[in-house]
């Protein structure tokens, strides 16, 4: 006994517990990423003050901090252009997606029939049919906001047919067995089995519609006012503005960061209370 009141008194055992915030959810999701980010930045503005790199081959985090600042009121401006395209296509990603998906699963019939259009969709290269898109549609902005959405909606139809097919067998004979309508077997219990994977869906094309967004721009070469983050950064390539490239691709991430970041708390808000991918 006297051994492992020892043992159990140990500075090893002890000492773990003043350290539970490092398996704390917020820092495993949040500091733990920002850390390494600060320790990357770090050791890359040490390379570049080190080496010497010119500004024009790879400026240093402060070069492009700084350029951010000076040039913030452009590239703000021409982000929320390229955040307003993203919006668009993805809230019309996620409506057409969806119906798609409730209309594959009422019939196989169906989904073998339409699904291999779909999959067509996403292996077509968005920029092979850009042009053709900003030639028929007149609005170059609705152009744009259609070529996104046909890189976005996939994810949305594959996931949401998924989850909307992957109901438990015993639940459903049980509605089955109760005499449950076609409505109330999707209703309470197709949707809300499907909702884990329509969220997963809904992450992986929030980003599908950023990058939409902003290679139907580099097509479009939309320049003035109006322009997005692609012209910002065809513009600063083609006068060797090499900080305000890189400032504007940092946006671009950020942004793409973001919006996977609100996918995931909507998932965890909606999931937490029932699901065990949102548990804990």
């Amino acid at each position: 006994m006297a051994i492992l009141a020892d043992f159990t008194e140990s500075p090893i055992i002890m000492n773990s517990s003043f350290t539970p915030w490092l398996r704390h959810p917020t820092v495993l999701r949040i500091v733990s990423p920002v850390l390494l980010g600060a320790v990357l930045l770090g050791l890359w503005q040490l390379a570049c003050v080190a080496w010497k790199v010119p500004v024009y081959l790879v400026p240093s985090p402060v070069d492009i901090g700084r350029t951010l600042i000076s040039d913030g009121p452009m590239l703000f401006g021409a982000l929320w252009m390229t955040l307003k395209i993203t919006f668009f296509s993805f809230a019309l990603a996620v409506l057409i997606g969806t119906l798609a998906a409730f209309v594959f699963v009422q019939s196989r019939v169906l989904e073998a029939s339409l699904f291999p259009y779909a999959i067509l969709l996403q292996v077509t290269p968005v920029v092979a049919v850009a042009p053709l898109i900003i030639i028929w549609c007149s609005n170059t902005t609705l152009a744009l906001i259609i070529c996104a959405t046909l890189v976005a909606i996939f994810p949305i139809i594959a996931n949401t047919v998924l989850g909307l097919r992957s109901v438990n067998p015993g639940l459903l004979n049980l509605f089955r067995l109760n005499r449950a309508s076609r409505w109330q077997v999707l209703l309470r219990l197709r949707i809300p089995s499907a909702l884990p994977c329509f969220f997963a869906g809904l992450r992986i094309a929030s980003g599908l519609a950023l990058i939409g967004a902003v290679v139907a721009e580099f097509v479009a070469g939309t320049g003035g006012t109006g322009a997005g983050l692609a012209y910002q950064i065809l513009q600063a390539g083609f006068q060797l503005n090499i900080p305000r490239l890189f400032a504007a691709l940092l946006l671009i991430a950020l942004t793409g960061v973001a919006l996977f970041s609100l996918m995931a708390v909507l998932a965890r808000l909606s999931l937490r209370n029932w699901h065990e991918s949102e548990l804990g």
